[in-house]
């Protein structure tokens, strides 16, 4: 019976790797997610976090072989899928709340005291919509609601009168 397996692998066809090219082709596909895991970084930025390194697979500068370029590329493909959760998943409460302040602008009265700042709605900058009672606690007896927005920073405006002066 062994010699029965010898004989068949002994005939069985030898498949020889081009390290070469496979070696290009995974630093090609490893070049594309890195690309890529850059742009949703980038998209990420200012909104939500994002991991974007991936862990060095040694302490030392060396070349890798196939199977570590393998798991670089594996690890980087897992990476964006987390970061497309991400930005979908914020994504989705930027919308919710876009929806919200909607209806804080028609019915300010059914939304007292709710803040919705820009961050909340994906928007860059400070700021900030706020329903509050009109004219303090008298408005609040009376039912008199508004949705106030905030002009900003408060720092940006001494920042800038700084600045004129030096």
């Amino acid at each position: 019976m062994p010699d029965l397996l010898e004989r068949d692998s002994a005939l069985a066809p030898r498949v020889e790797v081009d390290e070469r090219l496979a070696r290009a082709e995974l630093r090609r596909q490893v070049g594309r997610l890195e690309h890529e895991l850059a742009g949703l970084f980038g998209e990420a930025f200012g909104r939500t976090a994002v991991e974007h390194r991936v862990a060095a697979r040694a302490a030392e500068p060396r070349l890798l072989d196939l199977g570590e370029l393998e798991r670089v590329r594996d690890d980087l493909a897992t990476r964006i899928s987390e970061a497309r959760v991400t930005l979908r998943e914020r994504a989705r409460v930027e919308t919710g709340n876009r929806e919200l302040l909607r209806q804080m602008l028609v019915a300010p009265a059914d939304f007292k005291w709710v803040k919705v700042t820009r961050g909340d709605v994906g928007e860059p900058g400070c700021g900030a919509w706020h329903s509050r009672p009109h004219l303090g606690p008298i408005g609040m007896l009376m039912g008199w609601w508004r949705v106030k927005v905030s002009s900003g920073c408060p720092l940006a405006g001494r920042l800038a009168a700084v600045e004129r002066k030096a």
